[in-house]
């Protein structure tokens, strides 16, 4: 009777040290699992965050979770602390980052480019410039043959068809920037329609996010439209030629991304608020911007906060040569540098 107990008893502790095991063993799995952080907002930035996500998590030991809805709806994010940074390609004003405690940095640049369905047309053999482009977008010009786009394009057999212009029906970053563009291009534009995420079009169809711009563009023969140069790139859509400040038509390429950074002053700017739209260069492309991350100053969950800035991180560090295989500008290492510094000074917790 002794043994039989004693047998029993031997037969309990060791299926106890094995749940015990199966348990400590547990333990550390979960440990393990990646920290997720999640965004929202920009739809110019969307293929370089994914391509820093799926890079970055062995190193980091962070997932990204980034849903691509629009500046304006990541702005509404952040503001709410629905996310963990929202992302934006307008810069927020110093007074609405201060009433809603946030900081905001740049991570890339990129173009905007202009695309077009023009049927015997090829990428980059159309001329235009924003002047009009702008008178396009006015209902001013609306064949395709007009006399304002023929002057450009002497020799160009250009057909006798109606101009389908398409915007952003949702707030977008990329409309600020080539809203703010076509200011700069056409006083009249900037007194009747003026710049931002979201405007009152005067004539053309709008269409929600990037693809629905150039889905759009794409299904209607005379369309025009404008969408950040990742996508196009990805999408293999037709663009055009965009006579530059210095009177150069140019074509939205690397380089000509490169040359308008690289006549940027950042020394002049507050909260790194760019403009980099018609830059000086004979290089320069035209239509271009920074990208910008929103992070809390008042971050409830720190961890989450240095979470987001040991992400953008990697990116900084790491990434630039993903970020140029998709048309984007690496920021200056002086401007890394101070963001780096900001981060320190105006966002809880460490890197």
């Amino acid at each position: 009777m002794a043994r039989c107990l004693g047998g029993e008893f031997r037969m309990k502790f060791a299926l106890t040290a094995l749940v015990v095991g199966a348990v400590c063993f547990a333990v550390p799995i979960r440990m393990a699992q990646a920290q997720q952080i999640t965004g929202a907002g920009s739809t110019f930035a969307a293929p370089i965050y994914a391509k820093w996500g799926d890079a970055s998590s062995g190193a980091t030991g962070i997932k990204l979770n980034y849903q691509a809805i629009g500046s304006g709806a990541g702005i509404n994010q952040i503001n709410n602390r629905t996310v963990d940074f929202g992302a934006s390609d307008m810069p927020v004003a110093a007074d609405q980052l201060s009433a809603h405690k946030l900081m905001q940095f740049p991570t890339v640049i990129g173009g905007v480019d202009i695309i077009v369905n023009l049927p015997g047309v090829k990428p980059n053999e159309l001329k235009l410039t924003g002047a009009v482009i702008a008178d396009i977008y006015l209902g001013k010009v609306t064949k395709w043959n007009d006399n304002a786009i023929a002057a450009l394009n002497p020799g160009m057999k250009l057909p006798s068809l109606a101009i389908a212009s398409v915007h952003r029906a949702d707030g977008s970053g990329t409309t600020f920037v080539f809203t703010d563009y076509l200011g700069m291009q056409s006083p009249e534009w900037k007194s009747k329609v003026g710049s931002s995420t979201s405007v009152s079009w005067p004539v053309g169809a709008g269409a929600k996010g990037s693809d629905g711009v150039a889905g759009t563009v794409r299904q209607i023969p005379g369309g025009i439209g404008y969408d950040e140069s990742a996508y196009v790139e990805q999408n293999h859509l037709t663009t055009v030629l965009l006579r530059n400040q210095s009177g150069k038509f140019v074509a939205p390429t690397m380089a000509a991304f490169e040359a308008t950074a690289a006549s940027a002053d950042w020394s002049k700017v507050q909260n790194f608020a760019i403009d980099l739209n018609d830059q000086a260069g004979e290089a320069s492309w035209p239509i271009e911007s920074a990208t910008f991350v929103l992070l809390p100053t008042d971050a409830k969950e720190v961890s989450q906060s240095v979470a987001v800035k040991k992400f953008f991180n990697w990116g900084f560090s790491n990434g630039s040569g993903l970020a140029k295989n998709l048309l984007y500008v690496p920021l200056p290492a002086s401007v890394q540098t101070a963001i780096r510094a900001a981060w320190q000074k105006d966002v809880p917790g460490g890197m």
